[in-house]
């Protein structure tokens, strides 16, 4: 008798913003009795429901949503919580047998849950430009004390003279709050701890900025305005993590009197599509996703899910 263990396989569905994934996740799960792991790093908080597209109660009652509505928005959250969260839950769906399917656009989760490495593309901009400026105001012997600090063995290993390899150690564990050493000791068994089938969601680029622009409108009427005056009054500071994300920093921005409306609401269209862009960027250089168009090929991407859960 073989004592290799069986792997829990993971149907992952990604794609830029506001292609679809949430639905086609949903539309699966329902007809097939799998169980859906939110991989977006805002639906993890309560309260911010509109602005973040989050599932509605009804449908977490139809079909078992996972780490969706789990910390309170002062909480810390970040890729290393979300990994052990995420292969918690895992384990205990893989020991009843449930279809598991992994759903949203922050893939920097997604990568490090699959394969405990860090694309450059997917680190923080203003992570970098901060660490940029400290080492123009305080120098380079600062910033190595820093990595130092938090991660001593990769200081050990890199000289105190290379900006670019400390850059970079500082940058993996600030975006995620996982030590690059971590990193490196896991991915040669962390990259094969899962049975993975990953699909992408695609549409020509001027029918999903007309769907994206139709679903800012849409959170609009909805009460996505509402739901961020709430949140201020619940003392939720427009400097919290969450407050700062795509939406809710234009709208907090109009509360506080320095946009307008209108200004407010194109802003969240034009900076949504950025985004959007920067994840299509971020996907292209993956090489073992298949593509189904999001709205034309949905029983070719049933057909793939039923192949691979039977195989």
């Amino acid at each position: 008798m073989s004592n290799k263990r069986i792997k829990p396989k993971l149907f992952v569905i990604l794609g830029p913003t506001a292609i679809g994934k949430s639905t086609v996740a949903f539309r699966l799960a329902k007809k097939y009795g799998a169980s859906i792991i939110n991989a977006d790093s805002l639906q993890v908080y309560k309260y911010f429901n509109i602005g973040t597209s989050k599932p509605t109660p009804e449908e977490r009652n139809i079909v078992p949503h996972y780490l969706v509505d789990i910390i309170e928005p002062k909480q810390e959250f970040n890729a290393a919580i979300f990994k052990k969260m995420a292969e918690s839950v895992i384990s205990k769906l893989s020991d009843e047998n449930k279809k598991i399917i992994v759903v949203g656009g922050t893939f920097l989760y997604v990568k490090i849950l699959l394969s405990g490495l860090i694309d450059e593309s997917e680190l923080n901009p203003e992570i970098r430009n901060k660490i940029q400026l400290i080492k123009e105001n305080k120098g380079l012997a600062y910033l190595y004390r820093i990595l130092n600090k938090i991660d001593i063995e990769s200081a050990g290993k890199i000289e105190t003279n290379d900006y670019i390899r400390i850059q970079r150690a500082l940058e993996v564990y600030f975006s995620s709050r996982i030590k690059m050493s971590d990193l490196q000791k896991r991915h040669n068994f962390e990259s094969d701890s899962y049975d993975v089938c990953k699909i992408g969601l695609k549409m020509e680029r001027d029918d999903l900025n007309q769907r994206i622009n139709q679903r800012v409108d849409n959170m609009i009427e909805n009460g996505f305005m509402e739901e961020v005056q709430k949140l201020r009054k619940m003392g939720y500071e427009k400097t919290l993590k969450p407050m700062k994300s795509i939406g809710y920093k234009e709208l907090n921005s109009f509360l506080s009197g320095n946009l307008e409306k209108d200004e407010a609401v194109n802003l969240i269209k034009q900076n949504t599509r950025r985004y959007a862009k920067r994840q299509i960027t971020w996907l292209r250089k993956e090489k073992d996703i298949t593509w189904f168009n999001s709205e034309r090929e949905t029983a070719l991407i049933e057909e793939k899910f039923t192949k691979y859960f039977s195989i």
